[in-house]
């Protein structure tokens, strides 16, 4: 088996696992819904073909939370294309300045085309909501090993001015939410494991989720070299003696 890593930053993101039409909330790390649809939409794939989407659904997924970010709240007003009538006020939640480290573990022929269209996507890519585009290419690489060590080696992707709040310390602790594998005993559950993204028939099925901690270390910024002393009056001291 094979992991692709994805590195998930911008402005805003978005990972909502339930939603309705006023109010749309958003988990605290990108649900392996919102990755597989990126996925499905760089490669291209229909929104009705539940057989093209069910290999990359198959694939196993955890995500590392390098920089959690800050919930935001936003109001949003709109109006009837038809009717041009004023709709209800919605209430619509992001995550501001957040980085992740997302993984999915399969077969390796598989997620090598999925690393090749995240570089040349069909569709343009977003963080959970069209709003929200990717402030960074999202394609890490592809990584022979399993998802936890994956995570476990990958260094830190949160932004500097992040970083710079842990710079006393020598590692840094990160919470690392991980599917569970067949039989493995879990703490939680989501409903986001995407069964068909058919707007006329949309289905997810539930998923154990496994809540783990990695160390990584704390990167150092690199030394400066010493700059040469140097005296911009020399010069003309030469020329008067």
């Amino acid at each position: 088996m094979s992991v692709l890593l994805l590195r998930l930053a911008g402005p805003l993101q978005a990972w909502g696992a339930s939603a309705r039409f006023v109010r749309r909330t958003t988990e605290s790390a990108p649900t392996k819904s919102g990755i597989i649809g990126m996925l499905a939409s760089a490669t291209g794939i229909d929104r009705g073909d539940d057989a093209a989407l069910a290999p990359l659904s198959a694939l196993r997924f955890a995500v590392r939370i390098d920089q959690p970010g800050t919930r935001v709240r936003d109001f949003q007003t709109a109006h009837h294309a038809v009717t041009g009538k004023s709709m209800p006020l919605s209430e619509r939640f992001y995550l501001a300045d957040a980085v992740f480290v997302a993984a999915l573990e399969g077969d390796p022929a598989l997620l090598t085309a999925l690393h090749t269209a995240l570089r040349s996507p069909a569709h343009p890519l977003f963080l959970g909501r069209r709003s929200c585009p990717p402030g960074l290419p999202p394609e890490l690489g592809i990584r022979d090993t399993g998802l936890q060590q994956a995570l476990e080696e990958e260094p830190w992707h949160a932004a500097p001015w992040y970083r710079r709040h842990h710079r006393a310390q020598d590692t840094v602790p990160l919470t690392v939410l991980r599917e569970a594998g067949p039989g493995e005993h879990h703490a939680d559950t989501l409903r986001d494991q995407p069964l068909s993204f058919d707007p006329a028939h949309r289905k997810h099925a539930p998923r154990g989720v496994v809540t783990t901690t990695v160390t990584i270390p704390v990167p150092r910024p690199a030394r400066s070299r010493a700059v040469p002393a140097h005296d911009p009056l020399a010069a003309l001291e030469e020329e008067t003696t």
